[in-house]
């Protein structure tokens, strides 16, 4: 065998490599040459003890990978351990291949690499008792082989050579990290703990040339390689990704999160944005949209866990990172959606005296225009766009993993004293455009011009959102635990710093006491299930932290005056409350506790009905009115404070930190082993990446 059989690349004539033989049926069936030589292993055969030149020869042509692979699942268990001698071999002269000078080997070498590893793991998912590392490798010379492997890996990750080879081996680590549905028993991952290729992955991202190819690869090999194990013992993977400091690296991994999020926003806009002409294109439109359009989104959905995971484990784990999170940048058209027109700065949206917005959202929206200005972005803008769509349906799997992980983010974010610093800035303005859900009361409606204010203000929007939204019969009690959580973190913040936002608070009020409405039209059925009250104290207690400490965050002293209004206004919710809540106390029940606990936190708001209610009665017959206006009951209220007596409750302020082990560690183990599978099979056929990377080699050379 010589180096002129080789593969046909770019037009250059294939030589003789086929050869021919007759079927049981006399018809011609033509056998490729590399097939050929890879029966002779699998018959336990060596053909390189007769060819000096074998190996040389071998990875000149080009691999195929779908034989090797059907070979191994056709053997059973004892069959595979009497040919580990030739698999072995194979693995090992592949690898040593990895470190020649001639590219197009080191691209089939990679390419059977690939093929062992999965044809291998593949099989043992039959449970035969073989160990993979075994007979892929051999237990005796696995820690060196596998040492020279990584570092293959590393040269072609951080040295000159082709971009191919770059991808290819990103995609032949993904192979490998995605070879068990469980990460952790995926053994051979320990030889990558021990030669690592992280700051290979951190040189990519910091690299602004190779990452917009490499990038998202990299991230995504990142991401997985932290969850090994990440329960059980110390990955080393979860410890340098946590005190990395490298900006441009940090900046890079934040772009392409950005970037990917920005092409789902972008392309649901542009389906939100399709005009109607007729009621044919609105059947039509409807009838797609129940088939081909939600399929569409749902793998679009699925795709995006991966990057909600990388996200998270950025946010959660590197307090750097939210540096990169909040950085200003001015977007450009090719990783952005299309821009609204620019608006001159106008300010946030103040409440008038009643509590409602000054500046209305339009009904409907309509094509963006082009833009002439660009505003500065960054990835929390991204993603705060990004949650206001995921959501809004939360009713199958997917949407509601994909939402609650937005939130567990949200989480984080409103725990970080700097991130919250940021979001506060009345300095660092942003347009931020929510999506809400259609209603039937509301029609489909996204803010195409929304105002530039800071980025609590949207997070507010986006959590009041999400409470109005979600009132009804597959309640998510997780998800709105989660949602309070924020909301309680956040208000925690501006009464610690003393922070006082323009932020039409009357919203998120009215909101909470809907929630509130809510548990009591539907307890009978949600008791069953559910912890009610818990979800009751939570709303109860942001009350009474408006209560206790508005003073300190409340934008002024009419805000805290429209805050006694509401409670007043609406004591019919509270009250009802309290006595759902006294008769759960009061007999025996799974609830017994919580219960008692809501009527403990109610004392200040009933405090405060009691207080008030009999002074507006009495004021109303002095002036022999029958009903009053808000005006009229405020001044009954700004007079009567004085005498009003509220009972110091203790740890308002005080939150349990977020905490990934235990409480969400079922969460993500689901997670990770669903974006296993995912990913698994987007890598599972690698020739056509063979293809293209030998014609790029071919137009090199």
């Amino acid at each position: 065998m010589s180096q002129e059989s080789n593969v046909n690349i770019a037009g250059k004539d294939r030589p003789h490599s086929i050869l021919m033989r007759r079927s049981s049926n006399q018809k011609m069936v033509f056998k490729e040459k590399v097939v050929q030589i890879y029966e002779t292993f699998f018959h336990g055969e060596d053909p390189s003890t007769t060819n000096p030149n074998f190996w040389d020869e071998l990875f000149l042509l080009k691999v195929n990978a779908q034989f090797i692979e059907s070979e191994i699942d056709k053997l059973n268990g004892e069959s595979l351990l009497e040919i580990k001698e030739n698999l072995n071999l194979l693995f090992y002269r592949a690898t040593e291949a990895l470190k020649g000078d001639n590219n197009i080997r080191k691209i089939n070498a990679l390419h059977t690499l690939c093929a062992l590893v999965r044809g291998m793991f593949k099989k043992n998912h039959g449970n035969y008792g073989f160990d993979v590392i075994n007979l892929l490798v051999g237990f005796d010379s696995a820690e060196s082989i596998l040492q020279c492997l990584i570092e293959s890996i590393n040269s072609f990750l951080t040295e000159e050579c082709p971009t191919c080879l770059k991808q290819l081996a990103l995609k032949f680590m993904l192979v490998l990290v995605t070879a068990t549905d469980n990460i952790s028993q995926n053994t051979m991952l320990e030889y990558v703990l021990i030669n690592s290729v992280f700051e290979s992955l951190v040189q990519i991202l910091g690299n602004r040339n190779q990452r917009p190819l490499l990038g998202q690869d990299a991230v995504l090999l990142l991401t997985l390689l932290v969850q090994y194990r990440k329960y059980e013992s110390a990955n080393p993977y979860v410890v340098k990704l946590s005190i990395l400091d490298d900006e441009l690296a940090l900046t890079g991994y934040a772009q392409i999160v950005s970037h990917l999020l920005s092409e789902f926003n972008r392309e649901y806009a542009n389906q939100s944005d399709e005009p109607s002409t007729g009621w044919f294109s609105a059947i039509a439109s409807m009838v797609g949209s129940m088939f081909v359009g939600e399929e569409k989104k749902m793998e679009l959905i699925r795709a995006n866990d991966s990057l909600l995971l990388a996200l998270y484990e950025a946010v959660h784990l590197n307090r750097n990172f939210i540096t990169a999170l909040t950085h200003s940048h001015t977007p450009t058209p090719a990783t952005t959606p299309p821009l609204s027109p620019v608006i001159p700065a106008s300010p946030p949206a103040f409440s008038d005296a009643s509590g409602s917005p000054t500046q209305e959202r339009p009904a409907s929206p309509s094509p963006p225009a082009t833009a002439n200005v660009t505003q500065p972005t960054n990835l929390l803008v991204t993603f705060l766009q990004y949650s206001s769509i995921v959501t809004q349906d939360t009713k199958d799997p997917t949407r509601y993993n994909n939402a609650k992980l937005c939130l567990i983010i949200l989480t984080c974010i409103a725990e970080d004293q700097y991130a919250n610093s940021i979001m506060h800035d009345a300095n660092m303005t942003f347009r931020v455009p929510l999506h809400k859900m259609p209603m039937r009361h509301r029609k489909v409606t996204t803010e195409l011009h929304p105002p530039s204010r800071p980025l609590v203000s949207s997070l507010l929007d986006l959590m009041v959102e999400f409470i109005l939204s979600h009132l009804m019969k597959t309640f998510p009690m997780e998800l709105y635990l989660r949602c309070l959580g924020i909301i309680h973190r956040v208000l925690c913040y501006q009464k610690k710093l003393r922070v006082r936002i323009q932020y039409p608070w009357k919203h998120l009020w009215t909101a909470l006491i809907n929630l509130l409405k809510f548990l009591l039209a539907n307890e009978s059925q949600l008791v069953k299930k559910q912890n009610i009250f818990h979800l009751a104290s939570k709303v109860v207690n942001i009350f009474n932290l408006f209560v206790t400490y508005g003073d300190t965050f409340l934008p002024n002293p009419t805000s805290y005056d429209e805050l006694y209004y509401e409670i007043i206004r609406m004591h019919q919710i509270f009250d009802n409350v309290y006595s759902m809540a006294l008769r759960y106390a009061a007999a025996e029940s799974d609830h017994k506790d919580s219960a008692t606990k809501l009527t403990s936190h109610l004392v200040n708001i009933r405090a405060i009905i009691n207080h008030f209610s009999p002074k507006v009665d009495a004021w109303a017959a002095a002036n022999h009115l029958s009903s009053l206006t808000e005006e009229q009951v405020l001044e009954v209220v700004r007079g009567n404070y004085d005498t009003l007596t509220l009972k110091l409750q203790d740890s308002l302020d005080q939150f349990e930190r977020y905490s990934e082990k235990p409480r969400e560690t079922a969460f993500f183990t689901h997670q990770v082993r669903s974006i296993i599978c995912d990913v698994r099979k987007s890598v599972s056929n690698l020739s056509t990446q063979q293809h293209d990377a030998l014609v790029e080699l071919s137009a090199i050379s």
